[in-house]
């Protein structure tokens, strides 16, 4: 696979020399606003989320290739992120339709593929909530929504990252019965949008397993969903079946259950590409912002929101390059 020019550039930029994704996500928007006005006691302000924004990108990306923002409140961090990383802009309205079934996703009013490439961004990310389980017709309305998006970013010539989240409705996606269900959810998500009708360039996956529920890990709580060489298993089976680079993300786990998480992937050796991680590097901050302010905010990603970030980093060893996979050696820019 050969990518264009405008796609193969948006890639680099976000991505080290080797062709890793060692990528910073803050474009939380609700779930943030939320916690930190839990935090705080009292409403959360633009300026606050534009405050929090900036200080977490200007700290943290020193230490990553890229940073994912959104354009409602991320676009003033944009402009405070270290010279070495590139810029993702979310297109995705934060949430989901809580009017009917199968949370259907929708774009942001004010943006496009093209609006957000004129603010600066290197690639497009769209987060979808998406699970094999679900009836043809609701899939086939998210099939379809990605479809455009794809094609949006072909016309305007800027990578395309799809984020899938898997989900079902009315369980505890948190609990055993899902965690058994998780794997098979992650791998059909990632064979049907590595599909080229969709013109996603890399894939932004879960990992296939719930380690709360792997036994013999350090996260494990108790209850077995899956031995770790199951597990092991369930990585491989997940990876086989993409045909387009893909990177983990942390979905809200602690610092140190990501990190397992990714020792587990070194360990299995699938070839991922990276990863997009958010909360496991700063959610632990949030208090200190809400309630010492910014300074204090500031100090404490120098220090804990940095050793968080080079945690992560030191298990990106085990990372492959996505070059191979779009012929890049090949190519002399």
């Amino acid at each position: 696979m050969k990518l264009t020019p405008g796609k193969l550039a948006g890639l680099k930029k976000v991505s080290t020399e080797r062709g890793v994704i060692a990528a910073a996500a803050m474009d939380q928007r609700g779930s943030l606003q939320k916690s930190l006005a839990k935090e705080k006691g009292s409403e959360v302000t633009d300026q606050m989320m534009e405050e929090f924004k900036s200080l977490v990108t200007e700290v943290l990306t020193p230490h990553a290739s890229a940073i994912l923002l959104d354009p409602e409140w991320g676009l003033p961090a944009s402009k405070r992120r270290a010279k070495n990383a590139g810029l993702l802009l979310a297109y995705e309205k934060t949430g989901y339709d809580k009017t009917g079934p199968g949370r259907l996703p929708d774009l942001l009013d004010l943006w496009s593929a093209k609006r957000l490439k004129e603010a600066g961004a290197d690639c497009v990310k769209i987060l979808l909530y998406y699970t094999p389980y679900d009836p043809k017709d609701v899939n086939d309305k998210k099939h379809a929504w990605v479809e455009r998006i794809g094609d949006e970013c072909r016309a305007n010539d800027i990578p395309f990252f799809l984020e899938f989240v898997g989900y079902e409705e009315g369980a505890d996606e948190k609990g055993l019965e899902y965690a058994r269900k998780k794997p098979h959810i992650v791998t059909e998500s990632m064979r049907e949008f590595s599909k080229d009708r969709y013109g996603v360039d890399v894939l932004k996956v879960e990992v296939p397993v719930n380690m709360k529920f792997v036994e013999g890990t350090k996260s494990f709580g108790g209850q077995k969903a899956y031995t770790k060489k199951e597990a092991i298993e369930q990585f491989h089976k997940a990876a086989s079946v993409a045909t387009k680079p893909f990177i983990y993300l942390s979905a809200g786990v602690s610092n140190a259950e990501f990190s397992e998480t990714l020792e587990l992937a070194g360990e299995s050796g699938v070839k991922f590409n990276g990863v997009l991680c958010g909360r496991a590097t700063w959610k632990d901050g949030i208090p200190v912002y809400a309630k010492q302010g910014a300074a204090a905010f500031r100090k404490w990603l120098e220090s804990e929101g940095v050793k968080n970030i080079n945690n992560v980093n030191d298990k990106l060893k085990a990372a492959t390059s996505w070059h191979s996979i779009y012929g890049v050696e090949l190519v002399h820019a």
